[in-house]
């Protein structure tokens, strides 16, 4: 492998900048190939960033034939996820796929599947797990302050509208398929735990200016006899959280509070009296945040051989908290969740 890492980009659409944007990438890898179905999109991202030797091209096999890459970044729309990390995976390359990991949970496992096959890297951005209020939290609970994690309820409720002509106005479960996976994933990274069922309702308020339902409650019975549930709006009406959530955990011993900004945190002392605790600050030296910092850990793990924590063979359980959700609500009942 050469000193930098080198990579082609597929999907040049609005997202990919904040890739492109990371100091990780900058200083780390060389574009090699930029590939979108619309040739001018590609154009214009190399012009954007010059990147003045990269081969543009509208089809993918071709373009890693000439370029011959480590990496594929894939940021498409999750409904080509599967046939372009599948090509890339074919011509020996790395990928790191944009959320969610893939359309189905079919698509998913072949996908993973083939990454183990064939000794590859296959991850996904979960820029939110790399903010540093999040791992502060984990690492509270992780020290076992509030005893035993019983019970999670989280909130996340902001009045958006992306405007008529967007895609999200009339999209299916707009809520959970487009927005819930950040919030699923963290509750996973927060418990250490897996999902084992679900049940959710959906619904689309009568002040909505969206087509579809855009609001849901949902219970996971998650592993360790944990119980999470998921309160989310995106058209609430005042009150409104933070984009992270506001998140009560419970635990057998004391609680703690996060919203995204504020913490707070209440737990039995050795003479069994409820009181105050501090839940520290984290050492962020060299700590790099979102984006940046899950796209670091990626291509540190291709020179090193260690698994990135957004590996798609874990990342696998946060979809099917999405997928599994959508299926309980439009079947009306409690689905059990099966990888």
């Amino acid at each position: 492998m050469s000193e930098k890492i080198r990579a082609v980009m597929v999907g040049c659409g609005g997202i990919c900048g904040a890739w492109f944007g990371s100091s990780s990438v900058q200083e780390l890898v060389e574009v090699v190939g930029l590939v979108d179905i619309n040739r001018q999109s590609a154009e214009a991202r190399a012009k954007e960033f010059a990147f003045d030797n990269a081969i543009i091209g509208t089809d993918l096999a071709t373009v890693l034939t000439t370029t011959n890459p480590d990496v594929v970044f894939n940021c498409t729309i999750p409904d080509a996820h599967f046939e372009v990390t599948m090509t890339a995976l074919r011509h020996g390359c790395h990928v790191l796929v944009e959320k969610p990991l893939a359309d189905t949970m079919e698509n998913a496992r072949a996908m993973v599947d083939a990454a183990q096959q064939a000794g590859k890297i296959f991850a996904v951005i979960q820029n939110r797990r790399y903010d540093p209020h999040i791992r502060r939290l984990r690492a509270f609970l992780d020290a076992g302050i509030i005893g035993k994690i019983t019970t999670v309820h989280c909130r996340f409720l902001l009045n958006m509208y992306f405007g008529d002509d967007n895609f999200r106005t009339v999209m299916p479960h707009v809520l959970i398929h487009d927005m819930a996976i950040h919030t699923f994933d963290a509750a996973r990274f927060l418990t250490r735990a897996i999902p084992l069922s679900v049940y959710c309702q959906e619904w689309n308020p009568s002040d909505s200016k969206y087509q579809r339902d855009v609001s849901a409650a949902a219970i996971f019975e998650m592993s360790n006899g944990i119980i999470y549930t998921y309160q989310g709006s995106w058209c609430p009406k005042g009150l409104n959280t933070s984009w992270e959530s506001a998140w009560h955990i419970i635990g057998e011993r004391g609680s703690a509070f996060w919203d995204g900004a504020e913490f707070r945190a209440e737990a039995l002392d050795d003479t069994g009296k409820m009181v105050e605790m501090l839940i520290p600050e984290i050492d962020l030296d060299d700590y790099r945040i979102f984006h940046d910092g899950n796209i670091l850990e990626f291509l540190t793990c291709i020179r090193s051989g260690e698994t990135p924590e957004t590996i798609g063979s874990d990342n696998i359980h946060s979809l099917a908290m999405v997928l599994s959700a959508i299926d309980s609500s439009k079947a009306g009942k409690k689905i059990e969740i099966n990888i």
